[in-house]
């Protein structure tokens, strides 16, 4: 079974959502109730603005009036494998994989906030500067970039340290209003017990992350270290052992630029209540 060709996945599964409901007899509110979820992020899903959580195609099956009778999971199943297709540049491919199974991920980000933290609206302002790009590819972009962040909310989730520039506290990105949404949501990620956010004031002056781009290393259980480095065109994925190394080398360095966990967490929160 395949998407239609030509026809945005995030539809596809929308249209046969709003199918299922409007069957049953459901409006969004009282489904999203059932679904623990609002009514506006029912109709997001619906309008295909918005990806399901592989969660929520599983909820939906555990509602009998729905009966979905294993389609939605299906659906979602293949929801995924095309949008990444769709979605994802040659080279970048590979890395969502190697993202979901790492047991460590370190990153260090100069200009915007690492995509495993993004908002929605705050990856829609980034993604929106792609030249040529049509609404529905950034939609597209946009949902399966919220996708990836779903490795966070598992039962064994990755643990995750960013490293970033007080400049991505300070840099615009979309409206103030996305700006302060955005970084009390990293405030709440840096929170969890997996989570941790540090800050390279910008007193430190010089370091040495000023010196290429963003990067993000990935440490596993039973396979070598592996990293990703964004690059002026596209992005690299490194699996050269002593490459990799070197730039998890390069991540400890910054590290000791960087602010203590608590007083980066103040900073943020700081950041966040200016843009209001």
């Amino acid at each position: 079974m395949k998407a239609p060709s030509g026809e945005s996945p995030l539809r596809v599964f929308g249209s046969m959502l709003a199918y299922y409901r409007t069957s049953a007899g459901l409006t969004p509110e009282q489904l999203g109730a059932r679904l623990y979820v609002s009514g506006s992020l029912v109709r997001k899903i619906e309008n295909g603005t918005r990806a399901p959580g592989e969660t929520f195609a599983a909820n939906c099956e555990n509602i009998p009036e729905l009966g979905c009778n294993g389609a939605l999971t299906r659906l979602y199943e293949i929801l995924s494998d095309h949008l990444k297709q769709r979605a994802y540049p040659g080279w970048f491919a590979a890395w969502p994989d190697k993202e979901a199974h790492a047991k460590r991920l370190r990153s260090f980000e100069l200009v915007v906030v690492p995509g495993l933290l993004q908002t929605e609206a705050y990856a829609r302002a980034v993604l929106s500067t792609r030249v040529g790009a049509t609404e529905e590819e950034l939609d597209e972009a946009v949902a399966l970039r919220i996708v990836r962040q779903q490795i966070l909310d598992r039962d064994n989730p990755p643990e995750l340290w960013s490293i970033i520039d007080e400049q991505v506290l300070r840099r615009p990105v979309g409206s103030a209003q996305v700006m302060h949404e955005q970084l009390k949501h990293v405030a709440e990620m840096a929170r969890r017990s997996h989570i941790v956010v540090q800050v390279i004031p910008v007193d430190a002056g010089a370091h040495q992350g000023l010196n290429g781009g963003a990067f993000v290393v990935a440490d596993f259980d039973d396979s070598p270290t592996v990293a990703y480095q964004d690059t002026a065109m596209s992005g690299q994925i490194i699996e050269d052992e002593d490459e990799a190394n070197t730039l998890a080398y390069t991540w400890d360095t910054l590290r000791l630029e960087a602010l203590p966990r608590a007083a980066s967490l103040s900073l943020i929160e700081k950041a966040a209540e200016e843009w209001t």
